[in-house]
Formats: structure tokens, sequence, C-alpha cells
């Protein structure tokens, strides 16, 4: 072989190992373009209905649920895993890294936000209102209601959201405010007795918490239904709360994507009136 053929086919190999080796160095640094489908690992609350639970055959269900699995269906580059578990474990197993992120019908706080990952566009909303006297119904329609009259609000613990939300109120109606007392340590059934025996005259309540627990007929205060009314104020966001780590971060963006797709698409709305009866996100207020 000649010296000019021998360079020739010299030239030709270390051109092909080049290419190679650029080849492998942009794959690497563009991990978007990778076919590698990153598992995250998705924990949620088990009796939360209809939130998030375990249906009948032991599969993962649930309004938050089925909305991360539209999520999943849009992102090609990740699949969810789905585990049900206490909401102890799930907090403290999104923190230590066990789980990815979960979801438990949780509204955005300062606390929680040091902690996790907390994405800008909300997956649900929680339906918060007043639980009151039957006979007060036609005199406390609205929370400007409560408020003008005077009204006694049963005491809320300063670490509770809902404590949040009040201040907020009073914030905006400086004229009117609500009383605001910080709790002392109660049960539910203390604070619907409260309301009936004229100790205080409303109860800052979930919506979903007073069907389940005075409206359904095997509710723990169903004794209570024929007594007690309710009147809903706004919805408060629930949002999923997701490991801190760089991969994650990652993930955030994809997520809210999606779910932005999600919303102007129905799906959210749907799945709202499917689990809930109606869409939630009409009670958000900005």
């Amino acid at each position: 072989m000649s010296k000019k053929k021998w360079y020739t086919a010299t030239g030709i190999v270390a051109a092909a190992i080049l290419a190679t080796i650029i080849g492998r160095q942009l794959t690497q640094s563009n991990p978007k373009e990778s076919s590698e489908v990153i598992t995250l690992r998705v924990a949620h609350t088990q009796s939360y209905a209809p939130y998030d639970f375990t249906n009948e055959k032991g599969e993962s269900d649930g309004y938050e649920v089925q909305v991360l699995k539209a999520i999943d269906e849009k992102l090609e580059q990740y699949q969810f895993e789905y585990t049900g578990t206490s909401d102890e474990d799930l907090l403290v197993g999104i923190e230590s890294g066990k789980y990815d992120l979960g979801t438990k019908g949780a509204w955005y706080t300062e606390e929680r936000a040091k902690k996790f990952l907390i994405p800008d566009t909300a997956i649900g909303a929680s339906i918060i209102g007043f639980t009151i006297r039957k006979d007060d119904a036609n005199k406390f329609k609205s929370i400007d209601d409560f408020a003008g009259a005077g009204a006694k609000l049963v005491p809320i613990s300063p670490q509770n959201a809902q404590y949040n939300v009040i201040q907020d109120y009073n914030t905006k109606k400086p004229d009117t405010p609500i009383e605001l007392t910080a709790a002392e340590s109660f049960t539910v059934a203390d604070a619907y007795a409260w309301v009936l025996e004229g100790r205080y005259d409303g109860y800052f309540d979930i919506k979903l918490s007073y069907e389940n627990a005075v409206l359904a007929e095997d509710g723990a205060y169903h004794q209570y239904a024929d007594q007690l009314s309710y009147f809903p104020y706004r919805g408060i966001e629930t949002y999923p709360l997701i490991h801190k780590n760089e991969q994650n971060e990652a993930f955030v963006k994809a997520y809210e994507k999606a779910i932005k797709e999600l919303e102007e698409d129905g799906t959210l709305a749907e799945l709202s009136e499917k689990y809930f009866g109606e869409n939630v996100f009409d009670y958000v207020t900005k």
C-alpha cells in the first residue's frame, strides 16, 4: 500500500472514531434526547377519598392520582410507580428521598416550601368554608355575613394553613375582621358540639370533611346532620410535594408544561366533576 493510500485510510478511521466520540458526548450533554426513561416513585394517601385512595381492586385512585396518571401519559421521559401509604410516611418519605413525589390534598405553606419542591401550578383545590347552626343558615350565607355580625369562630391552630386563610381575610377587611383565637387541643367532635351549644357560631371546615363526617349516613357525626349547615368560602389550591434534588427540578419543569395542557384541554375540570361532583377550581380566587 502506498503512503498516500495509507494516510487516506488512516484518516477515514480517525474521522470515524472522532465522530463516535463526539456523538457520545452530545448524547451525554443532552439528556432530553436520551431514550432512557426515568422512574419516579409516587406516594399517595390511602384513604383520603376522593383526592387519593386505594380502591377496591387495590389500585391507586383518586382525583390527584388520576391527574398524575394523565401527566405520566404526556411525559415520555418519565414513568410513575405508585405506593399508597400513611400521611406521616408520605411526608417523611418525600423529605428523605424514599419517594420522589407525593399527593395528599396538600396546601402550600412556607414550612413545606422549605422542605419540598412545590410547583407553581396547582394539581387541584380544597373547598373550605363554615359549618354553622342550621338555625343561622339564612343569617350567614357568606364570610362577609359572618364577619359583619361579629360571629365567633372556633379557635384554629397557628400551624394550620386555615389560620393563614382567616388572617388574609382580616388583612383585606380590616374594618370587620373575624376574631382569630389560637387553638388549644380539641377534637372535631368538640368543634361541632361547641357550635351547637352556642359557644361559637362557626367552625372553619373543609367541605369534603363536613360532607364525609356529617352529611354521609355512615359519617362519624351524622347525628348532627339536622342541626348543622355549611356554606363555602373559597378554594385553596393543592399541590404535589416533591423531593428536592436536581433530577426532580427538571421534572417540575416538565410537570408545569403538562398540567397546563391538562387545564387547557379540560381534563382537570372533567376529573374534578367525576371525583367531586363539581369543578373545584370554580371556587379558587387569585
